[in-house]
């Protein structure tokens, strides 16, 4: 791997605007986030790229408003990396001074990774990092210091990876993968697929599939440290539209569909509520719908079998009330 120095004068911007990368880091084609772009925890500046011809519009625009606020051509084809499959944007870091762009992918497995490291402040000082092998986008460290990479370790199976860590002042990848204590000999396997950040911007909750086992892989990124907490019982049909979102300033991370929730994790603990611990809500659900249903037709039955017998009951009792005042 090296770093390379990138000058930006005598870039022509051209006049005409180009649709974004067609692809990120992530090993399926078709994610781009470029154009929705990336902002950090409490930040007001919105990042964007955008491809005009062989070169990457970088732009700094206002969340707020969405005005453009400084921009900066690069050479070469570069985007906002995704990092998840529901369209989670990362690369800035929570001090909002360092952003890393990622080379868009063609195919998987690809012999090289390029990132372009960029002065978030001015757009105009930056470094490529490159790396052999297949890796893509997965975090930074607040303060920049360190940017976190998925290596992908199979060449036909883009679920087994492995988490690295980048060193960007000593420009060296860190030779010991990052890995949960707990279970180091594990192998991670998996697709990402809703990712959030704690609110201080350290944090990085991952909801991955893991291949059938799903689990919310909590990468610290200011101690290069992790955990992997398995959620079981999640409705593998739902899958790839669960989404996380962190709760109670940040206390409690839910993994959701729409208003459900079907898990919850005390992210001071790293524990799931007693309440929510590998039972299967959904199906629980399922069968009080399925018990309220019956009830209502058994009520509904036991009202129309009880109506002719009670109309007999009030007429031979209104027969008897006449015939005793005839007597």
């Amino acid at each position: 791997m090296r770093v390379v120095p990138v000058v930006v004068a005598g870039l022509v911007l051209a006049s005409f605007a180009a649709p974004a990368a067609s692809a990120d880091g992530l090993p399926v084609l078709n994610v781009d986030v470029g154009a929705s772009g990336v902002t950090a925890p409490g930040g007001s500046v919105r990042y964007l790229t955008v491809t005009v011809g062989k070169q990457t519009l970088v732009e700094a625009t206002r969340r707020d408003g969405g005005q453009i606020m400084r921009m900066q051509p690069w050479p070469g084809t570069w985007t906002i990396p995704a990092v998840a499959y529901d369209g989670s944007a990362s690369g800035l870091s929570a001090d909002r001074r360092t952003l890393v762009l990622i080379e868009p992918r063609t195919s998987f497995p690809r012999a090289q990774t390029r990132l372009l490291v960029l002065d978030a402040h001015h757009l105009d000082s930056a470094g490529v990092v490159v790396l052999h092998g297949d890796f893509s986008f997965d975090a930074v460290s607040p303060d920049g210091s360190r940017i976190f990479l998925i290596h992908y370790t199979s060449s036909i199976d883009p679920t087994r990876y492995e988490v690295r860590a980048y060193d960007v002042a000593a420009r060296k990848l860190l030779a010991k993968p990052i890995v949960d204590p707990r279970d180091a000999a594990e192998k991670m396997r998996g697709n990402p697929l809703s990712r959030v950040m704690s609110p201080d911007g350290r944090v990085a909750y991952t909801l991955y599939d893991g291949g059938g086992h799903p689990f919310v892989h909590a990468l610290d990124t200011a101690s290069s440290t992790a955990r992997c907490i398995d959620v079981d019982g999640l409705p593998p049909k739902l899958s790839w539209s669960l989404r996380l979102h962190l709760t109670s300033g940040g206390k409690v991370l839910t993994v959701d569909q729409g208003t459900t929730t079907f898990a919850s994790l005390d992210t001071r603990t790293w524990q799931r509520p007693a309440a929510a611990s590998g039972f299967r809500w959904w199906l629980l659900a399922l069968v009080i719908a399925a018990v309220s249903a019956i009830a209502v037709v058994l009520v509904a039955a036991r009202r129309v079998a009880a109506g002719p017998a009670s109309s007999v009951w009030r007429r031979g009792r209104r027969r008897s009330a006449s015939r005793a005042g005839a007597a």
